[in-house]
């Protein structure tokens, strides 16, 4: 197969696959896509002009690159490896890249398998959320062959606008876990400050126009304290998704020996929004936790 990329497949319309695979249509690439849901897939078609298809096998059938942005682990492997998955439809010289946020173990796995088949695999997972991906502004991460990076860099342009070669299969991952540590980190400590501001009876809105422009201005501060001090927590990255991203933080720190006592700690705030109801809030909802404390 020639490096030429014209036809794409895009397995998982969820809030970021949906725009990104958008996207890539709009670039002017055939584009066939899957979802689980297949009211999804049947929405994009008509919205972009696209095909959908009934399994990720068939919507890879053809196609010179399969993108793939799921859930978790599971998700990916029944995608690209279960009955009907991409693999099975793939062929050899094309090329899949997985933009969920996975372990480091599953891009190994997949890699294996993919060069099993002659095909070329790039772990390559976003940070940017739904806004960044509707903008395509999100940051991409990649481990890869860097001749394999080279085939698709410009294509993930359509979407990212830090697309980065972070080294061989699995450091993409490995970079998107050093992501997710520092946020959790920072989404607290912005926390705690409006929630100190608030108990000192400071115009939180005045403090962070001030501190912003100083060591402490954060993305998180620029984009999330607004709807933070409104107590609103419906503009981001779910609880839920944060968690299982931790989860796959600490497994990996616990074999590299490496520590991460905020991140655990952290990863606990975010179990009791949890137990709270607020598995579907965005990660800033950290605040609200503080706020439902009874202090004695």
């Amino acid at each position: 197969m020639s490096n030429t990329i014209s036809t794409v497949a895009f397995i998982g319309l969820g809030v970021m696959g949906y725009p990104m695979a958008g996207h890539l249509a709009r670039a002017g690439l055939d584009v066939r896509v899957y979802n689980r849901t297949p009211a999804k897939a049947e929405a994009w078609s008509e919205e972009y002009g696209g095909s959908h298809h009934t399994t990720p096998r068939e919507a890879a059938s053809g196609a010179d690159l399969v993108l793939v942005c799921v859930g978790n682990d599971d998700d990916v492997r029944q995608v690209i490896r279960g009955e009907d998955g991409a693999l099975h439809g793939m062929a050899p010289g094309s090329l899949l890249v997985d933009h969920t946020t996975a372990s480091a173990d599953l891009a190994e796995e997949l890699d294996a398998a993919c060069r099993e088949q002659g095909i070329g695999f790039i772990d390559a997972p976003v940070s940017g959320g739904q806004q960044g991906a509707e903008n395509g502004a999100l940051t991409i991460m990649c481990g890869a062959d860097e001749a394999d990076f080279t085939r698709v860099e410009s294509l993930l342009g359509h979407f990212g606008r830090a697309v980065t070669l972070m080294g061989p299969v699995g450091s993409g991952q490995l970079t998107k876990m050093v992501n997710q540590i520092c946020i959790a980190g920072l989404v607290q400590g912005l926390a705690e400050g409006l929630h100190f501001a608030e108990q000192a009876g400071l115009d939180r809105q005045r403090v962070v126009d001030v501190i912003a422009k100083g060591a402490a201005g954060s993305w998180q501060m620029e984009n999330r304290h607004a709807t933070m001090i409104a107590d609103e927590y419906e503009h981001g990255f779910a609880v839920d998704w944060m968690r299982k991203d931790l989860g796959i933080c600490l497994e990996q720190a616990r074999r590299l020996q490496a520590r991460l006592p905020v991140t655990a700690l952290v990863d606990q705030f975010y179990a009791d929004l949890q137990v709270l109801g607020g598995g579907r809030w965005d990660t800033s909802s950290l605040l609200r936790r503080l706020r439902s404390m009874k202090l004695d």
